[in-house]
């Protein structure tokens, strides 16, 4: 991967690597996560709704805790020590999924939460703090693209590992095959540590700073209690499920003290602080959207995408971890209706002895002759192409907003966190299109549809997510960066609990096209809030960056 040496620093590589293989074995478990939730034949066989939750519940904790994880960065630890604990933390939760059993899972999901918490908001303040002399400061939002090109390259590589090694032998050893890439990150990281000491600076606190030891008592300890007593004391739930109601609700405190910081605050440090935390609030609705991935657009894949490959190609395909085999026999299943649906009994699965439910709405031309069996391209593999789309088309946004910079014209960093959302909106009507084209309920549609709305939302990501990183960045108040950070990873994992939350709905809707509509609409809506904003938040960015 080529970095240009003068424009850049040598830290970069460093971080650019480390992160590669983080991800490598944090979107490997995610890819699989729902698939192995659901999997009847070897997972857990859980329902659809259950795999969202659960889902969603993880993605929301897992960017929950580096609000805690930044303030101990900044306050206490520092930035190499904090990600060395994060990562040694996640690299024991991948390798503790690939034990079976609900025990493990929880144990090891909980590891992973606490180690992401430690790992990711301080990776990326470290990035800008190397970033933070003359010589390299005009090239940050460059930088953090590379950096976030990084980050996919892990992403695009890790789900042929995990279809490899979950067709040939089963999901722990791809859960196992996550936690070796995360070791592998560690050690690079440990072996490039001099690039990147002089950006390893504690920030000494403000004296209207709260205490680490009362944000522990009066922030993090009463998040615990809400969300305890939000699943435990409210009959039934109010936001759809116990884990919905806890997760929310636990998050008010952490909203809270952000509010108090900002109250608190220096009149010179009000303004950046209302900026960033306005920018927050809009961007929950980006991330609940795309992080759709990991459950609504997998579900979609798994049961109405035509996933078959031909026989020409799926020979080379084979050794690269592509193929799942499905032959026609009859077994055991649960039984489905038309819209993939569980059919219960007093609340139980029914089961039936049917072909595998692939071929329930494949029409019967296309089903394998007794004793062979069908080639399909494995579900976790439609993860990989986001991803993808992210190394080709990085090179094409930075040229793109280059050329716009020279000319005078490059949008400001809110109007393109805006053009992100209006561009993730669009991704949404390509699904609409997908479910309109055909009835999905007796044939499935082509995978053509999956990839291009893949192709739209990475344009949209790459105008918000980057771009949002290097915000913060340039931003905050010096001594608040990876609490702020903490901030922006806040918003994120309130986002992929709404996705989760959302997906838990996949199952109510009979039409998927009104589905993907009101993700269309939400999306609209936030750009709107944005460019009501912009001038505002242009103003206060234009002084502080």
């Amino acid at each position: 991967m080529p970095i240009n040496k003068s424009a850049h620093p040598k830290g970069l590589r460093v971080l650019f690597f480390t992160e590669m293989w983080e991800r490598f074995g944090y979107y490997l478990m995610l890819g699989i996560l729902a698939l192995y939730l659901m999997d009847p034949k070897g997972g857990m066989g859980l329902h659809r709704a259950e795999a969202s939750d659960i889902v969603g519940t993880y993605l929301g904790l897992v960017y929950l805790t580096p609000f805690l994880g930044g303030l101990l960065a900044d306050r206490l630890l520092g930035y190499r020590k904090s990600i060395l604990i994060g990562g040694t933390l996640m690299g024991m939760g991948y390798l503790g999924l690939a034990i079976p059993g609900y025990t493990a899972m929880w144990s090891s999901l909980l590891l992973i939460i606490i180690g992401n918490g430690f790992f990711k908001p301080n990776i990326s303040t470290l990035l800008g703090n190397l970033y933070s002399t003359e010589e390299f400061k005009g090239n940050k939002d460059a930088g953090y693209n590379l950096f976030y090109m990084g980050i996919n390259i892990g992403a695009f590589i890790c789900n042929f590992v995990a279809a490899y090694m979950r067709n040939a032998y089963g999901w722990g050893y791809a859960f196992a095959a996550a936690g070796i890439g995360m070791f592998i990150g560690l050690a690079w990281f440990l072996a490039g540590t001099k690039h990147i000491k002089e950006a390893d600076i504690i920030k000494p606190a403000n004296p209207n700073d709260i205490p680490v030891s009362k944000v522990l008592l009066f922030v993090f300890l009463p998040v615990i209690v809400v969300g305890a007593l939000a699943w435990i004391a409210i009959p039934g739930n109010i936001l759809g499920s116990d884990s919905t109601d806890a997760f929310i609700f636990g998050c008010i405190p952490v909203i809270i003290y952000y509010f108090t910081i900002w109250w608190k605050a220096d009149k010179s440090d009000k303004q950046q602080i209302s900026a960033l935390l306005a920018v927050f609030v809009v961007v929950i609705v980006f991330w609940a959207v795309f992080k759709q991935n990991a459950s609504a657009l997998t579900f979609y894949a798994e049961t109405h995408t035509d996933r078959s490959i031909s026989p020409k190609v799926a020979p080379l395909a084979k050794p690269f971890g592509m193929i799942q085999e499905l032959d026609s026999k009859v077994d055991s299943f649960p039984k489905y209706d038309a819209y993939f649906r569980p059919v219960m009994l007093n609340g139980h699965k029914q089961n039936v002895l049917s072909p595998d439910p692939y071929f329930q709405n494949l029409s019967k031309d296309k089903w394998p002759q007794e004793g062979q069996k069908l080639d399909l391209v494995s579900t976790e593999i439609f993860q990989s192409i986001n991803p993808f789309f992210i190394v080709i088309l990085t090179p094409v946004v930075i040229s793109f907003f280059g050329f716009l910079k020279r000319k005078g014209k490059e949008p400001s960093t809110p109007a393109k966190i805006g053009w992100g959302l209006v561009i993730t909106g669009l991704s949404t009507l390509v699904m609409v299109a997908a479910v309109l084209s055909t009835d999905i309920t007796t044939e499935k549609t082509s995978a053509w549809w999956l990839i291009g709305t893949y192709a739209v939302v990475t344009i949209g990501e790459l105008c918000l997510s980057p771009i949002g990183l290097s915000l913060v960045s340039k931003v905050s108040p010096p001594r608040l960066t990876s609490l702020m950070m903490g901030g922006w990873f806040l918003a994120t994992s309130i986002g992929n609990k709404l996705s989760g939350v959302l997906a838990s709905m996949w199952d109510k809707y009979d039409n998927k096209a009104w589905y993907f509509f009101v993700n269309f609409a939400s999306c609209i809506v936030a750009a709107l809030a944005i460019a009501m904003m912009l001038k505002w938040l242009r103003n206060i960015i234009n002084q502080h960056s």
